[in-house]
């Protein structure tokens, strides 16, 4: 009796010590971080003209990895699989314009945010609506297990929501005029406005307020706080600074924040 007693404390140590061991010494044994980016979503994470993924995300991350001493590894996420990616443990860390949202800290836990946008609408050239109120009745494309479908109708209810899994898809939906326009983030919404060469054009204010930040497995706090250090590293010695200049074209008006 005293030893299945025995051997079952022993167990229940293992298992105890295997749990608390946490992301933070699994990456660094590992010497792999495992990060879960868009492959879409221009200039955060995209594929360039060469096959590479490349974005501001994708720089901030192998920041971050090597401040943890290890080696980024890019996984392919939407917006509707990066939190359950992260809960399963396909990635260690998804930096995928994620909206820091109250419903959202409950499955997962989130870094400092890292970066400051707000939701616009990008539209063709021809367009002559000015801003949200102008579409009652018409077809508005949004990403599925993003929030901004659920925002626009926040603000025009009778816009008809019209959902896809990746943004090229709704591109190509906005140009065939299948949908009278996309509702996501400010940053993309120009940017897919200054590529396509008159093609498409954004309008109206932005509608809400989206802080992005990194998502990261629930009670984890080794993890996550090494990630903040590493985020307030690159502001502090400046590589934040540039980095958002090389994809954004300009200085940061928003800086994530430093603890004393």
């Amino acid at each position: 009796m005293l030893k299945k007693v025995i051997a079952l404390v022993a167990t229940i140590m293992f298992s105890f010590s295997a749990l608390s061991a946490g992301t933070l010494e699994d990456v660094q044994k590992s010497k792999v971080l495992k990060a879960g980016v868009k492959y879409d979503f221009k200039p955060f994470g995209f594929i360039n003209e060469k096959g590479e993924v490349v974005g501001f995300d994708i720089d901030l991350i192998n920041y971050i990895a090597d401040k943890l001493g290890v080696k980024a590894k890019f996984i392919q996420v939407t917006s509707k699989t990066r939190i359950p990616m992260v809960q399963n443990g396909t990635i260690d860390i998804a930096a995928a314009s994620m909206t820091h949202k109250v419903e959202r800290d409950g499955p997962i836990d989130f870094t400092i945010s890292y970066f400051f946008d707000g939701q616009s609408i990008l539209v063709r050239s021809d367009a002559t609506q000015k801003s949200y109120k102008d579409f009652a009745g018409l077809k508005v494309g949004a990403i599925q297990g993003a929030t901004s479908g659920e925002n626009f109708l926040k603000v025009q209810p009778k816009a008809k929501i019209v959902t896809f899994q990746e943004y090229p898809q709704a591109i190509m939906a906005l140009k065939k005029k299948r949908i009278d326009a996309i509702t996501t983030d400010l940053v993309w919404c120009s940017t897919q406005a200054k590529d396509s060469k008159g093609a498409f054009k954004v309008i109206g204010s932005t509608i809400s307020y989206e802080p992005y930040g990194m998502g990261v497995r629930e009670n984890d706090s080794n993890f996550r706080d090494a990630v903040n250090f590493a985020i307030q590293d690159a502001v502090k010695d400046g590589t934040y600074a540039k980095l958002y200049k090389k994809w954004f074209g300009k200085d940061p008006e928003t800086l994530p924040e430093i603890w004393p």
